[in-house]
């Protein structure tokens, strides 16, 4: 009954998830190459959304009507150009880059799968958001950053990454990886 009631919410995180393939693969495609292949896939999952809203795709359509929330939805857009976008931005600082694409990979997910399963406490001026989830979010943020950046920068970017996914207006996609990156990249100066 647990998976069931949460199927769609755990399929799309994990997919989200999967994003942290660009910091894998990074060493050896290089930022260039990531920033080109994050926007391509950006334009091409337009094109599938648009082709998809009138036929079927298979396996494209199973994934986007089975993972969006409504039909107006283009968050994994927003995820490529998020990830593009961060790379354009903190390519020359590598760890930092992909210190803020673990954040939104790893610690967006873990927000949202435990923030709908587990949460019962409001964020203040936010009731879609809860402690469970930015606390997720935080834990396994700073976790993941440890990899790329020392444990003050990593914690700053977990924490700054975390208020911006609860509280931006803004698509949290594009936001997290950038308001984190700026945040580790000034502590990282402080630290």
């Amino acid at each position: 009954m647990f998976y069931l009631k949460h199927k769609k919410e755990i399929l799309r995180q994990a997919i989200h998830a999967t994003g942290i393939i660009f910091v894998i693969i990074q060493p050896w495609l290089g930022v260039q190459n990531l920033i080109l292949i994050g926007l391509v896939a950006a334009i091409i999952g337009e094109i599938i959304y648009q082709y998809d809203r009138r036929h079927h795709i298979p396996f494209f359509s199973w994934i986007l009507r089975t993972c969006r929330r409504d039909n107006s939805e283009r968050g994994f857009i927003y995820y490529f150009l998020g990830l593009a976008l961060t790379y354009s931005l903190f390519g020359f600082n590598i760890p930092i880059a992909n210190a803020a694409i673990i954040i939104l990979t790893i610690g967006d997910a873990a927000s949202t799968i435990i923030g709908k399963i587990y949460g019962k406490h409001r964020l203040p001026y936010k009731p879609n958001k809860t402690f469970e989830g930015s606390i997720a979010f935080t834990l396994l943020g700073f976790i993941g950053a440890l990899t790329q950046v020392n444990p003050p920068t990593a914690l700053t970017g977990a924490v700054i990454g975390a208020l911006a996914e609860a509280y931006t207006p803004l698509e949290d996609n594009l936001t997290i990886p950038i308001i984190a990156g700026v945040s580790m990249y000034i502590a990282s100066t402080l630290f």
